[in-house]
Formats: structure tokens, sequence, C-alpha cells
């Protein structure tokens, strides 16, 4: 019979159990269970999860998969834009507290669902707001107000957050950059290299990421606490797409025009991964480019709008045992 080592010319390697170093087509021998096994990858899928209450676009996101939370954005268009709160335990929605200030699209979120932030956001066809509010798990609080009243994208946590970009006045698109100290607003002296609107953000206030939008649907730039340094395009130009992570692992899922793509970030690129069962953009965003959370959005046409939940689980490498089937 011919072996494995003339096959490869590699022999393989025995373990009492087995390795941790996670190395995709890896084949070893596991001398306690006598079995062969490889680290397998298994591709990356959306499945749905609980719908939201309110049917919602243009909201706010934050938290992770297991722990999320919607805040705002309005149920179609022309109607009551949202105070409404809703948290995700990672099966089900159930109501929060709600805003002080209703948010029709625009408002950014950032942190967890028990100490979370949004600020900005659309309050009328024509107004924004510079009004920030913090989250402690059951009601929401004053924070100190934007320097920039503007409709705008985020990220970090709720004592250290970042506001860039957006619009302000409607219409007129901004790379402004602020950062949030638990209480007050700080202006940066340096801007986003592409100002843009509807975009997503990641990281933390330190390793920051933002990334699509408007007009410039394919621009990456990463925050390293000071400035702005363009990266790597995204494959597909799309703005109100739903996504967030890490500054070296997120995710952009949906989008307008309207699709069902996903991209995921890796520190270095972007690559296009699975589709969403539904096609929607204006989607809330949470978790990681592993383990990520969507929901609401507009679809297939701007007079829709979603209750839909989707769960994303990244690419994931997992230990399997060889058979001869």
């Amino acid at each position: 019979m011919t072996t494995y080592k003339e096959i490869f010319g590699k022999y393989v390697k025995n373990y009492s159990s087995d390795p941790t170093d996670d190395i995709e087509g890896q084949i070893w021998y596991n001398t306690t269970s006598g079995t062969f096994k490889s680290e397998v990858l298994a591709p990356a899928v959306w499945a749905s999860g609980g719908n939201l209450a309110n049917t919602r676009a243009g909201g706010a996101g934050a938290g992770t998969q297991t722990a999320g939370l919607a805040a705002g954005g309005s149920t179609a268009p022309g109607t009551t834009k949202l105070t409404a709160t809703e948290e995700y335990d990672g099966s089900a929605w159930a109501s929060g507290g709600s805003l002080t200030t209703a948010r029709a699209f625009g408002n950014a979120g950032a942190g967890s669902q028990t100490s979370a932030v949004v600020f900005g956001g659309n309050i009328t066809p024509s107004t924004n707001s510079n009004a920030t509010e913090e989250y402690n798990g059951s009601t929401w609080g004053p924070g100190g107000n934007l320097n920039t009243t503007r409709v705008t994208q985020g990220f970090g946590i709720q004592t250290a957050a970042i506001a860039v970009g957006g619009e302000t006045p409607p219409g007129s698109v901004s790379g402004a950059t602020e950062s949030y100290d638990g209480s007050s607003w700080t202006t940066s002296p340096n801007s986003l290299n592409t100002s843009r609107a509807n975009a997503c953000g990641a990281g933390t206030q330190t390793a920051g990421l933002l990334y699509a939008g408007a007009p410039s649907g394919t621009a990456t730039e990463s925050w390293n606490g000071t400035s702005w340094t363009t990266l790597n395009s995204l494959n597909s130009n799309k703005d109100l797409r739903g996504g967030t992570g890490t500054q070296s692992l997120a995710f952009a899922a949906g989008g307008r025009p309207i699709t069902t793509e996903t991209e995921v970030w890796n520190g270095t690129s972007w690559s296009i991964s699975a589709s969403l069962a539904t096609q929607r953009f204006g989607l809330g965003g949470a978790g990681t480019n592993t383990a990520g959370l969507v929901f609401g959005g507009n679809a297939p046409t701007p007079a829709t709008y979603l209750a839909a939940t989707e769960e994303f689980t990244g690419d994931t490498l997992t230990t399997k045992t060889i058979t001869t089937s």
C-alpha cells in the first residue's frame, strides 16, 4: 500500500493530544485515540436569528452576536422615527430603555449591550443632531454633545469612542474626527483622507477602521489614535452596509446598490465571503467577522423595511478525524 510519506515526501507526526496551532491542511496521528486527524476549513455562513420587534432601518448597532443592541432608526420612509431600543441574547430580541432623542438614521453606536453610547443622527428631513446618549443596560442618559452636528459613523466603547465623517448639514459630506472620553468630545486636527457618509466603523479609539460609504464606497482607512491611513479598498462600491469588528477583523454585509454580498477584512485586504439570505441596505451591525450580527434594513425596495436578523459565522478551522468513507 502506498504511504503518506511516499506520496507527499513527509512523515505524519504523532501527538498524544490534538495540536492547537490551527494550520489548514495539517495532518497528524493521535496516539491516544488511534486515529489520523486534520485541520479542515469550514466556510463562512449566515443563519437566521430572531426578528426585531420593530421593523427598522438606519438604527445604531452595538455589542456582540449574543449580546447585541439596536437603537433608533425609522420604521418606514416618512414615518415616525424611533426611540425604541432592543436587546439581543443570541436568539431573540427584547425591549430595552427608550432613547431621549428619536433619530431616523445616521446615529452611530459603540460599546456593549450594558455600556453603550449613540451620537449624532437625523431628526427631521433637514435637521441633524449633535446629541450623545449613554446606556447602562436599562436606561439612556445624556452625554456630551458632538462639536460637529451631523449624521455620522463611529466605533469604540462608551468611555472612549470615535465619531468620524458623515453629513453636516444634509448633503455636505464631512471628514471630521472627534474623540469621546465619556463626558465630552474633542475635535482632532486630522480628518479622513476620503470624506464620506453612510460608512461602517470598527475597532477602538486607538486602533480603528472606517470603510465603505458614499461617495467612495470602496475606501478603507485605519486610525491609530492620531491620524488616518489609507488601506486596500473593498471589492464593491457600496454605502449603507452593515458591519463592524476590529481593526484587523471586520465585515461588511449588504449595502446600496442593494445586495446580499458580504466582504471580510483580515487586516490587510478584503475578500468576498458568504451571502446574506435577504438582500438589504441600511442595516445595523454588531460583533466581529467571525461572529457577526446584522438586523433590519431596507429591502428589496426603499419602501420595504425589515425586522429580519442574521447571524454570521466566519471561516472556521475545525479538527476532523480522517476516515476511509
